[in-house]
Order: structure tokens, then C-alpha cells, then sequence
């Protein structure tokens, strides 16, 4: 038992410095590619949704390599030590493509690592705290955000190659966590069971799971990524290092407040639960379209909170599947897809500019989410029906 619980909190930990790693990395490249290499913001997205659409294609391909041998789970460990060497390279690039290269390099070893992390924490928890073991890996991954973008307001001064050895370091921290975990918990490791018993139905619908996780994380793209980090600083007319710290500090009270949910979920509320967030996340874009602080900071913690709240449930649902490996990775690989193709969209309409509604100033390239958000809407009606 002892042995099973420091295995989850060295996961745990690597939810920690892991994202830390990534989030002071992201604004640094972020302002980086945008002051110094002049990159509009239609390339901004480009990258963004490299990073992402690598990191969905190796999230399927890591599921499935664990259904082969169990021994590869390991391989999450070695992708976080390239991670490492990788962010070295960005001080050394002289154009938005070099950027996207090597972002593609770090989505491609995320898509590796934080699949079978997700996975390995969800099935190794005792099933009736599952969802709350695996809302805390979250919850520590997002203070990690807080701090990291924290982190990078206060680094400025050391440079975009001080910046980077910072997240170096954490990134192999973050190896070092998962290795000793995955061996501590390696018996509890089951990529795919024999049979599939009533306790391995999930109490919603698997083909709803997959639906929603597509529009939530259409929807809430516009919170993730080098182009949130734009929006917020060019809208609010904030400097770099405050917008950094605002949207770090919205993303961790947004992960505290998901905790919550994951409690009603292990009590077998699941229903209720994602249709509440499928309602926020459905709102949430509308409100951040309004040109202003509060409507602004709204707007991202409810699309925060809805895609944090339910990652961990869907990911506890799932745990319980035959093939959990493969439908953890599964739903990883639609979530990265959606959320490369929200930012894509985002990115591209950023030059809409503003339409004024009653007064009302709102961005036009958060407008344009409208009709995924009615769509959401009805499928969350949808998961009343029980059948």
C-alpha cells in the first residue's frame, strides 16, 4: 500500500514540475516569436496548433503501444528527458518556422508522456477515490501554471536562454518523478483487460464522452497556448509579465474550484456534473468576446474550469474500460485536435477585429464559437437520457 501511494504522489509531483517546465517556456517563446521574430498572429496559431496536433497523434500512438507491451511505459519518463534537451534550441531560431519546429519536437514527446502518466495515475487509484486522485494531479499541474508563468515575469531579466535552462532542469525532474513512479506502481499497470464486467461500463455513454471532449476543448481553445497569452496582454493592454501572472493566477483558482466536482463524481453524479460544465464551457467564449477585464477573466476561468473539471471525470470513466489505455489516449488525441483547431480558427479571426453590439465592444473571433456552443448545449440535454 505504502508503495502504491508514493508511486501516485511521484506522479503527482511530475504533474507539478512538468507543467511548470512547459508554462514558463510557453509566454517566453510566446513574446519571443511575436516581439523579436515579428510573427503575426495567424503564425501564432500555426505554432500553437503544431505543438497540438503532434501531441494528439503520439497520444493515440502511446495507448496503443501500451496495449502491446506494458514495459512502455517507461517511454513517458525518456519523452520529458527530450523535452529537456529540446527547449534548449529555441534561443538558437531566427524565424516563426524554426519555432514550429521545434514545437512539433515537444508535442510529439508530450503526446508520449502525459497520456500514460494520466492513465497509470487513474488505474493504479482505489476506484472510489479515482476521480479525486486524479482532480489532484491536475490541481497540482495547474499551481504549476500559476507559479510558472509567474516564474517567467520574474526571469525576464536572465533572457530567453537563462529562461530556458530554468525549464530544462524541471522538465528532467519531471523524467526522474515518472521513472521511479512507473516502477513502484508497475504491477498495478492493466493496459487492457480479459473481460469486461458491469463494473467496467461507464455510466455515460463512451461516443457522448468522446463528443463532448471535441466541442469543450473546441471551445476553450482559446485559453491554452502562445495566443492566449496575446489576447489577453493586446486586449486588456497589459504588459507581458502581468498577463502571464493574470492568466496563471485564473487557471489555478479554476483547477481549486474543480475539485469539487470530482467529489459528486465519485458519488456517482457524473451526469450532473458534465452537464453543468458543458453549460459553462458553452458560455465561456461568448463572455471573454466582451472587451473587458472582468467579462475577459470570467470568460477564461469558466472555459479553465469546464476543461479541467472534466478532464479528470472522463478520465476516471474511462479507466474503468477494457482497453483503457487505448481510450485514455484516445480521448487525449480528440481533445488535442479540437483545441488545434479552436486555435486555428481563433488565430485566423483575431483580424476581425470588433463589432459593437448596444454599446457593447466584443471580439468578433470569439463570436464565431456561437454555433459549437448551441451544438454543445444539445448534446448536454442528450445526457439526461440514461439509456
Amino acid at each position: 500500500m505504502r508503495r502504491q501511494y508514493l508511486g501516485i504522489a511521484l506522479l503527482i509531483a511530475s504533474a507539478f514540475t512538468g507543467t511548470l517546465a512547459f508554462r514558463l517556456a510557453t509566454p517566453a517563446v510566446a513574446f519571443y516569436t511575436r516581439d523579436i521574430l515579428k510573427a503575426s498572429m495567424a503564425y501564432l496559431s500555426i505554432i500553437s496548433a503544431s505543438f497540438i496536433l503532434a501531441r494528439s497523434f503520439s497520444a493515440l500512438f502511446s495507448g496503443l503501444l501500451l496495449e502491446k507491451r506494458k514495459s512502455l511505459v517507461y517511454l513517458g519518463a525518456l519523452a520529458m528527458v527530450g523535452n529537456a534537451l529540446a527547449v534548449n534550441l529555441y534561443p538558437f531560431t531566427s524565424s516563426w518556422l524554426h519555432v514550429m519546429g521545434i514545437k512539433l519536437m515537444n508535442g510529439f514527446l508530450n503526446g508520449l508522456a502525459w497520456p500514460i502518466a494520466q492513465f497509470v495515475i487513474a488505474v493504479s487509484s482505489p476506484k472510489e477515490i479515482r476521480s479525486r486522485v486524479t482532480a489532484l494531479y491536475f490541481i497540482f499541474g495547474n499551481f504549476a501554471g500559476l507559479l510558472g508563468n509567474y516564474t517567467y515575469a520574474l526571469t525576464q531579466g536572465f533572457g530567453l536562454k537563462g529562461q530556458m535552462y530554468f525549464a530544462s532542469f524541471f522538465f528532467f525532474l519531471t523524467a526522474l518523478c515518472m521513472l521511479i513512479s512507473y516502477w513502484l506502481l508497475y504491477e498495478k499497470i492493466v493496459p487492457k483487460k480479459e473481460k469486461e464486467g458491469k463494473e467496467d461500463k461507464a455510466p455515460i455513454n463512451p461516443k457522448k464522452i468522446l463528443m463532448l471532449s471535441a466541442l469543450i476543448s473546441l471551445l476553450s481553445a482559446f485559453t491554452f497556448g502562445e495566443i492566449t497569452y496575446i489576447y489577453v496582454a493586446e486586449t486588456l493592454n497589459l504588459d507581458k509579465g502581468t498577463a502571464a501572472t493574470l492568466i496563471g493566477l485564473i487557471g489555478f483558482i479554476a483547477t481549486l474550484l474543480a475539485y469539487i466536482p470530482s467529489r459528486f463524481a465519485d458519488l456517482g453524479n457524473e451526469r450532473k456534473v458534465i452537464i453543468t460544465i458543458s453549460v459553462l464551457a458553452g458560455i465561456s467564449p461568448l463572455l471573454a468576446a466582451v472587451k473587458n477585464p472582468i467579462t475577459v477573466s470570467l470568460g477564461i476561468l469558466m472555459a479553465i474550469f469546464a476543461a479541467q473539471t472534466f478532464r479528470p471525470i472522463s478520465r476516471s470513466i474511462l479507466a474503468s474500460a477494457r482497453r483503457a489505455s487505448a481510450a485514455i489516449g484516445g480521448i487525449n488525441a480528440v481533445r488535442n485536435l479540437s483545441t488545434t483547431t479552436g486555435q486555428l480558427v481563433f488565430g485566423f479571426a483575431y483580424s476581425l477585429g470588433e463589432v459593437v453590439i448596444l454599446g457593447i465592444v466584443l471580439k468578433a473571433a470569439l463570436l464565431i464559437f456561437a454555433p459549437a456552443s448551441l451544438l454543445l448545449f444539445g448534446i448536454a440535454i442528450k445526457i439526461n437520457d440514461k439509456k
